[in-house]
């Protein structure tokens, strides 16, 4: 094999494996049957999302795979695969299932959160979460509840007691 090509090609393990160890997920999805323009509206739809989405040869992916120490990614790396790479644990997973929902050629096959290797169950699974923002503000919420329930429970009690002061006031004007 040519030097060059060797050389190159090293280089793409290794920038794989960067982009692999710097994200917080990576789904692998199998986009064979997609049109030109079905799958640059997906990649219109993860830009939104911070979540890059990009081919690689399987060869690569499974070296650069094999360099990490993850294993159980060789089944998915089989056919026409994209990687699709985001900051956000949940967000790649989250765009690419609502895309599979309206288009049945998109095919999750597996992924990598947090360094360990998941399923298409589990990606299909935190489809279903919010985003952090989402997630903070439901943490938020929780954490204010108790607060807001004691304040109701102030004023139905201050609203009572006045309630009841009011009314023998306005018996003794009778």
């Amino acid at each position: 094999m040519n030097k060059d090509v060797l050389a190159q090609k090293e280089a793409d393990v290794a920038e794989l494996s960067k982009k692999i160890s710097d994200s917080s997920s990576v789904v692998v999805v199998e986009y064979r049957g997609l049109t030109v323009a079905e799958i640059t509206e997906l990649r219109h739809a993860l830009r939104n999302e911070n979540v890059e989405m990009k081919v690689y040869k399987n060869t690569i992916a499974q070296r650069a795979v094999e360099q990490l120490g993850l294993d159980g990614l060789d089944a998915a790396l089989k056919g026409p695969n994209a990687l699709a790479f985001g900051h956000d644990q949940v967000a790649p997973a989250r765009v690419l299932a609502d895309f599979a929902k309206t288009h049945d050629k998109l095919i999750l096959k597996s992924g990598i959160v947090d360094g360990a290797v998941v399923d298409e169950a589990t990606i299909k699974t935190l489809a279903g979460l919010p985003n952090k923002e989402g997630m903070l503000a439901k943490f938020a919420s929780t954490l204010n509840a108790p607060v807001i329930k004691f304040a109701l429970t102030i004023k139905a009690l201050a609203e009572k007691k006045g309630q009841a002061g009011e009314a023998p006031a306005e018996e003794a004007a009778a």
